[in-house]
């Protein structure tokens, strides 16, 4: 991705090989591709290629690449609008019902405010491209909430359990 900046927990990452392809942009010999759905499952149906990458779009059924989990490096999982949650979605069912392990990157409209509720769905690496996003996370200023009701694919760290889970003692 040309103009984004990847970003981790550990900081930004350099050199990073994944590239969405377009009508302007396509993969180096050193880069990879991010591949749409379709062209990732006949990829994989003609080969036996591993260390693949995915590209999945709001509308496409993150199920279908059950049978490729192991053979997926990447999955990016695409934000087209700060509205459409649908990715938080996807990627909450790579990591629960799918036990994807492997790296889940947002890519698209990635926004700070959002970013610690796409760590807890269990997206790690991030396409920033947002410029107040970018001067916040250089700056070290993630903003979060101490205190969550419900259970995610990355468990609060703070507290020790959940409001619904807590009895009463007598």
């Amino acid at each position: 991705m040309t103009d984004a900046r990847i970003w981790r927990e550990t900081g930004f990452v350099e050199n990073d090989p994944w590239v969405i392809e377009s009508d302007e942009v396509t993969a180096s010999e050193e880069q990879k591709a991010l591949l749409p759905l379709a062209d990732l499952i006949e990829k994989a149906e003609s080969s036996n290629d591993v260390g693949l990458g995915v590209l999945i779009k709001p509308g496409d059924d993150v199920r279908k690449l059950e049978p490729y989990l192991y053979r997926l490096e990447i999955v990016a999982v695409e934000f087209p609008a700060f509205n459409d949650g649908r990715a938080f979605s996807h990627a909450s069912l790579l990591r629960e019902r799918l036990a994807f392990r492997n790296e889940i990157r947002a890519v698209g409209d990635v926004l700070i405010d959002q970013i610690p509720l796409m760590l807890r769905c269990g997206i790690d690496s991030f396409a920033v491209k947002n410029a107040t996003a970018l001067k916040r996370l250089e700056e070290g200023r993630l903003p979060g909430i101490a205190v969550h009701y419900q259970p995610t694919a990355r468990p609060a760290e703070k507290s020790g359990g959940y409001s619904w889970r807590r009895r009463a003692t007598a």
